[in-house]
């Protein structure tokens, strides 16, 4: 009986599966921590995946 098999993940291209990371601003805020900001990779808006590309139609040729 054949194994089902999987379709390989379509990893984001721009951020190759990291979306989302953390920046440090500079400097800590009065409590000791440090100031950070989260951003998304804006390619794929946080997923890590891209969408399944559509089939490119073939193009047809019209004799004249």
């Amino acid at each position: 009986m054949a194994q089902p098999t999987t379709t390989p993940a379509r990893v984001c291209s721009n951020c190759d599966g990291f979306p989302t990371v953390r920046v440090t601003l500079g400097g800590r805020d009065r409590y000791g921590n440090l100031r950070t900001i989260t951003v998304h990779c804006p390619a794929c808006h946080g997923t890590g995946t891209r969408p399944a590309r559509r089939p490119i139609p073939a193009r047809i040729e019209v004799a004249a």
